[in-house]
């Protein structure tokens, strides 16, 4: 039941543009205690249905565009291919501690938009 509740929640965060792995990899390894490395590579290959269905409404609802799409998928690829070797040579404490500082810092920056900015219209470009 542990694993049905995270990957429910982590579907909806992904569906919603956010990345699932905010929720999957802490959730994987705080609760279910898996290693970091297990709990990334897991997020990764449950994402692609997840990531395949979110895109399919999102380009329904007319809500990508896709002349950004090329340049940014074509950096994250090789982004990608540069973090998966990376992560073969790093711990998974440093790992751990890496993603937990990564989550405080995205975390306090949308706590201060929602605090600074609480309407888009107002906030400075």
């Amino acid at each position: 039941m542990l694993f049905v509740t995270i990957g429910f929640f982590a579907g909806i965060i992904g569906g919603m543009g956010m990345g699932g792995g905010t929720i999957l990899i802490p959730a994987l390894i705080l609760f279910a205690s898996i290693d970091p490395k297990i709990a990334q590579s897991i997020n990764l290959l449950s994402s692609i249905p997840m990531t395949i269905i979110a895109l399919f409404i999102h380009i329904k609802n007319k809500k990508v565009v896709l002349s950004l799409v090329l340049p940014i998928a074509s950096f994250g690829i090789l982004g990608a291919i540069c973090g998966s070797f990376l992560a073969t040579y790093l711990s998974s404490q440093i790992l751990k501690k890496a993603f937990g500082v990564f989550l405080l810092i995205i975390g306090l920056i949308e706590v201060k938009k929602g605090i600074c900015c609480p309407k888009k219209n107002t906030c400075p470009k």
